[in-house]
């Protein structure tokens, strides 16, 4: 039977099927495969138990329930052409349904399926398929699989989702698992944005995990200016001040995916890295970050505005929609819990083993590879082969920071008299300080204990005054070293531990690497690396330990091409033979050569 869109315009034998009643006119926005999209219908049934009817489309004033014809009002096509403004109701993007989700006292009252707003995380626990992406040369945690699994259905209706899960819950292998599932290629190839000094664990990260991806690292001074030149492999990497820099060519070409790793180096919406990054050309926007509000909720939209443009409106407007306050921040997070995956720790600590290793390798700055090549060749000529670990010495103080300095070379306890000199040739922040400075962020802001560990006294007081620099929040602050008394040793553990939110331990392994508990801490900073893994091992158990209740991550920082490199290997192959009884001793010879043959600008 042939019917019309308004129910005034029925025959008699079709008005016998209409219900009685008229019924108020309901929009359901609802979600496929293909995206979103908007029924005109009616709701039936008790109030616990109601049920959509749809019409046969936005035009039409009825619906069929499967029984009989259900009368809308007359007028609900006139007042939903008008809710919709012009969006077409049968493809809709995910900005356009938190628009009409946002819009009040409409005429035609609007729901929205639960799932499409739904919480990230809350989402991600439902895909429970196991992902193994082809060319993965990793076994995912299940959490790291339902977050890929998450991120790739997302990304298909949202086009940008923010990654934001806790330090060390594997947030860049599962953008490399996102990148071997939906690979970019060399026409659309992905760009990864971090700071300069995540170049090399990219770089590691990529060869280690996925080595079917080839990269380019775009940087420095070779780097070209032309932009089909960034089209001769998958990945290209590059730091934000280079984006800036080269924003023509890099707008000459439509990536895949647009990474942005540390990502609150994009948060200021004025900053010209910030202005530049959104007028790349993508397909898909993924802003990485534990931390995706620092200071105020401008951060999130600065991040969310770049993830999906638009969603939260303009910038002019956003303070006074959603101000920093609780109810603000509630109200933004009915919208931005959908895109916003932030696991922590304790989330998934059942997944997770009692400890995790990540090794962070670091480029140094041009400035200091100068310096680290200059001493080198410097202690090479000084010391015959059997001062060769002297000169190791010398080398691993500079790696330190560029600040501390030897007061005696002839002193055979050198290292016991070291000092501070500021040198206004060398920055406060040192690319390690600055990484190290990232995690102690969003470890504080995460309410976390951290223990780091510093051959060198004065290493304290570097971080703590780049801490405040830095604007790293407020946290416990406290060192025990060498010239600590033995007798308030404990005190200190004590008062750290008990203390109430974020705080800070710089330890010397020497003097507190052995006999301190502090299972407080969850997470162990390595700042300097030693020659003698069993140092390392002894300081990480303060942490890692009987009694420990909680996953505990461990990072050393190093300096690639440098004789912290040489030291995180010898500590991964004691660590890899477990009890295996070969002495370290037996690798002396060799890593001592590759030590001092290792530099940044070789």
């Amino acid at each position: 039977m042939q019917l019309h869109h308004n129910y005034k315009e029925f025959s008699d034998e079709q008005k016998q099927l209409l219900g009685i009643r008229v019924n108020d006119p309901v929009l359901s926005i609802q979600a496929s495969d293909r995206g979103y999209f908007v029924k005109l219908g009616l709701l039936r049934g008790p109030s616990s138990k109601r049920r959509f009817i749809a019409a046969e489309s936005v035009n039409h004033n009825w619906a069929w329930n499967g029984e009989r014809i259900e009368v809308i009002t007359y007028d609900a096509p006139k007042y939903v052409a008008e809710i919709l403004g012009g969006i077409d109701s049968n493809k809709m993007s995910f900005s356009e349904v938190v628009a009409l989700k946002r819009q009040r006292d409409t005429a035609v009252k609007i729901i929205i399926d639960e799932s499409i707003l739904e919480n990230a995380n809350v989402r991600s626990e439902k895909f429970t398929e196991q992902t193994k992406p082809e060319g993965l040369q990793a076994t995912l945690f299940d959490y790291q699989e339902r977050g890929v699994t998450w991120m790739e259905h997302t990304l298909k209706s949202t086009g940008g989702l923010i990654l934001a899960d806790e330090m060390g819950l594997g947030k860049t292998i599962q953008i490399l698992a996102l990148l071997l599932i939906n690979r970019p290629s060399k026409e659309n190839p992905a760009l990864i944005v971090c700071p300069t000094t995540l170049i090399a664990n990219w770089c590691r990260e990529i060869n280690k995990f996925a080595p079917s991806l080839d990269y380019l690292v775009h940087r420095g001074s070779n780097r070209t200016g032309f932009y089909k030149d960034l089209m001769r492999s998958d990945i290209v990497i590059t730091t934000y001040d280079t984006l800036v820099n080269d924003i023509s060519a890099i707008r000459g070409v439509h990536w895949s995916y647009l990474i942005c790793d540390e990502a609150q180096a994009v948060k200021n919406p004025a900053s010209g890295r910030r202005r530049a990054m959104a007028t790349v050309n993508r397909t898909y926007t993924i802003p990485v970050t534990g931390t995706p509000v620092e200071t105020s909720l401008l951060d999130l939209w600065s991040l969310t505005d770049l993830a999906i443009p638009g969603l939260l409106g303009h910038e002019e407007n956003f303070t006074t929609l959603f101000p920093d306050s609780e109810a603000g921040a509630r109200e933004l997070a009915s919208i931005t819990d959908a895109i916003v995956l932030k696991r922590q720790v304790a989330d998934v600590a059942s997944s997770l083993p009692e400890r995790t290793d990540i090794n962070l390798p670091i480029e140094m700055s041009s400035i200091e590879a100068n310096e680290y090549e200059r001493i080198r060749q410097e202690v090479l000529e000084t010391y015959e082969q059997a001062g060769h670990l002297v000169a190791v010495g010398q080398l691993s103080l500079f790696t330190a920071h560029p600040w501390l300095r030897i007061r005696d070379k002839e002193n055979p306890n050198w290292e016991e008299e070291i000092e501070l000199q500021e040198d206004k040739a060398y920055p406060l922040i040192s690319p390690k300080v600055e990484v190290c400075m990232n995690l102690l962020r969003e470890a504080f802001l995460n309410h976390r204990k951290v223990l780091i560990f510093a051959t060198y006294n004065d290493c304290g007081s570097i971080l703590k005054k780049a801490a405040s620099k830095s604007k790293v929040p407020d946290a416990y602050w406290n060192a025990i070293n060498g010239s600590t008394p033995q007798e308030l040793r404990q005190d200190i553990v004590d008062e750290f531990s008990n203390h109430d939110g974020a705080a800070v331990l710089v330890l010397n392994p020497k003097a507190a690497g052995a006999g301190l508990n502090i299972t407080a801490a969850t997470i162990v900073i390595h700042y300097t690396q030693n020659w003698n893994p069993a140092l390392e091992k002894q300081a990480s158990a303060r942490s890692h330990r009987t009694g420990q209740k909680n996953p505990v991550t461990i990072y050393r920082l190093y300096y690639q091409d440098s004789v912290e490199e040489t030291m995180v290997e010898r500590s991964t192959w004691r660590s890899e033979l477990g009890d295996t009884a070969v002495p370290i001793s037996s690798r002396d010879k060799a890593d001592l050569s590759n030590a001092l043959n290792l530099s940044p600008n070789i």
